[in-house]
């Protein structure tokens, strides 16, 4: 059987009833938190299912937590350390700062952001990013600035110039289901490094297209990769193996 991993999903989001299903579809996944509750979530649903790789932090496409909550999640990130694979989800708040929907400054988005990038750092973890379009070059001077290595742009979009600085620093990337119907999405795989790349839904987000009004699940994958093989010109095992290897080696179990 060809493996699989899906690197940015929100488990916690689903229902109990329904994990177990979703992981029979999976060999591995990188489930993300949006904040404490659901890092503890997260962390809960690891403890029972090995193949999920829990990554801990805060989604930045809402309100800032108070200086207390937020030294209490970092704490507690500390604490359980060992247990995660990664700091995520975290990055800058691209869609609220458009809807001019920040509740703060756009600058205290940046000063938290730079903190988990230093934890990341301080505890040798790779990094899950939501940074796209205009946000992209915010973080990568923040990722040059602290010389991380290991930092993954899930779901990214943005121009050529970014794109190169991502490629030139070897960044990851991964691709959810909307490659099967988004020519940004498509050119975007046309010219980013294969070893470079990783598969995800962002489940339970929806897709659209061939996917519409269904549940995103981590099955929807295997379409993906075969887009990729398809637009690539590249065999499909061999584009099936070569993604399941950079996903390993990413976000490997120590």
């Amino acid at each position: 059987m060809r493996k699989i991993m899906d690197t940015h999903i929100h488990l916690d989001k689903y229902k109990d009833e329904e994990i177990s299903e979703i992981l029979s579809e999976v060999d591995a996944l990188v489930s993300v938190s949006m904040n404490l509750e659901s890092c503890k979530r997260n962390y809960s649903l690891a403890k029972i299912h090995p193949t999920i790789r829990p990554a801990f932090g805060w989604h930045p496409e809402q309100e800032l937590p108070s200086d207390e909550k937020l030294a209490q999640l970092f704490s507690w990130i500390q604490e359980t350390k060992d247990e995660s694979i990664a700091i995520g989800e975290v990055g800058l708040p691209y869609y609220l700062r458009e809807k001019n929907k920040l509740a703060q400054s756009y600058a205290q988005y940046i000063e938290v952001l730079e903190s988990f990038i230093k934890l990341a750092v301080r505890l040798d973890k790779p990094i899950a990013l939501h940074a796209v379009y205009d946000d992209a070059h915010i973080v990568c001077d923040l990722l040059e600035k602290h010389t991380v290595k290991k930092a993954h742009f899930h779901w990214f979009k943005g121009d050529k110039k970014t794109v190169e600085r991502l490629k030139t620093n070897k960044y990851h990337i991964s691709v959810t289901p909307d490659l099967l119907y988004e020519g940004e999405i498509r050119e975007l795989v046309q010219e980013y490094p294969l070893n470079l790349m990783m598969v995800e839904t962002d489940g339970p987000w929806p897709f659209k297209g061939p996917f519409v009004e269904q549940q995103t699940r981590p099955r929807m994958i295997h379409h993906t990769i075969a887009e990729i093989s398809r637009i690539k010109g590249i065999e499909l095992d061999g584009v099936y193996k070569q993604i399941y290897l950079n996903s390993n080696e990413f976000y490997v179990v120590k």
